[in-house]
């Protein structure tokens, strides 16, 4: 018997699954057929389970992790007050009741050591934040749009991207800092000041993510579904364009703690009563040659935090981009 033409499928027909066609409107996940069905791999699952298996996210991890309790819960580490001097102890060396020995104020240097991580990586933290915030905003707006939004915003990038960021953090930290302000002001002005010079960075990084991404077809499906463009930018396009933001902030929050201690070592940043590593590097310049150690145990918290965040970024980069490895 000739079968009947009606069971014919239409050439014209998508006879993808369901699932493929999300996938390529979506942009952010496969379909993968497996004995129990179809299950949905996401670039981030498969880049996770890459990060899982290298020791350095391991040993990043625990670093980063030891610092971060340090600065939200200090009293785990020391019960020493790190205002409190005794001044007849002042540059006193390691020994076993004060096991980095004293400043030459008297002050407890572990203890020191220890609170200084909240100030240091609270900055840190506020500058990325800010920076992502605003840099992947307009980046993705600039990358999206085109056009003369684009070529403003970009001109607008250029002109901070054009001021070294410790230099103009010096003229700008030193034209609005008042000899009253408190903690939470200088940590706030420390961190805007950094954001101002550090979002153009990630603004270029994401708009050329985005060029990169828009023309896929995931994105010509969604805006030939009737997608509005704020949802294919948000839905679409950043999830699948975020990654290079991801790493290049991580080792970010680095750079930033390292920025802010280089301030403070200059007297324009976190200053006393503010107990930070940067504060206490500055004040140990002084008794560098008569008492090394006071120097030596902040550089060294500095030096563990900093490396901890770039050794993180260069494990989220390898397990995002497998193939940034053999380059």
């Amino acid at each position: 018997m000739t079968e009947s033409t009606n069971s014919r499928p239409d050439s014209g027909a998508d006879l993808r699954h369901p699932g493929e066609l999300e996938a390529v409107a979506g942009g952010s996940a496969v379909a993968v057929a497996g004995a129990d069905g179809d299950r949905v791999r996401s670039v981030t699952g498969d880049a996770w389970r890459e990060l899982r298996r290298k020791p350095l996210f391991w040993v990043s991890a625990v670093i980063i992790v030891v610092f971060v309790v340090m600065a939200v819960a200090p009293g785990l580490f020391t019960s020493v007050d790190p205002r409190e001097a005794v001044l007849s102890e002042a540059s006193k060396t390691p020994d076993g009741q004060n096991i980095f020995g004293r400043d030459r104020q008297g002050y407890d240097i572990y203890s020191r050591c220890i609170y200084g991580a909240r100030a240091s990586i609270l900055v840190g933290l506020l500058a990325v934040i800010g920076t992502v915030i605003i840099g992947t905003l307009l980046g993705l707006v600039a990358g999206y749009r085109g056009g003369l939004i684009d070529s403003v915003l970009g001109r607008v990038a250029e002109v901070f991207f054009a001021l070294p960021l410790l230099l103009g953090a010096v003229i700008i930290l030193y034209t609005i800092q008042g000899e009253d302000d408190g903690y939470f002001t200088i940590v706030l002005q420390v961190s805007l000041v950094l954001v101002v010079l550090g979002w153009p960075n990630i603004f270029r990084l994401l708009r050329s993510s985005v060029l990169q991404v828009k023309p896929n077809d995931y994105v010509q499906a969604a805006r030939a579904l009737g997608a509005s463009p704020t949802r294919i930018s948000f839905s679409h396009i950043l999830p699948n364009a975020i990654g290079p933001v991801i790493v290049v902030s991580t080792i970010n929050l680095g750079v930033y703690i390292s920025s802010e201690a280089a301030l403070s070592f200059l007297g324009i940043g976190l200053r006393p009563p503010t107990v930070s590593w940067g504060v206490m590097i500055s004040q140990a310049t002084d008794s560098m040659r008569s008492a090394p150690h006071t120097l030596l145990f902040p550089a060294l918290f500095l030096s563990l935090a900093v490396l901890g965040f770039i050794m993180l970024g260069d494990a989220v980069r390898d397990a995002l981009d497998p193939k940034s490895k053999s380059r």
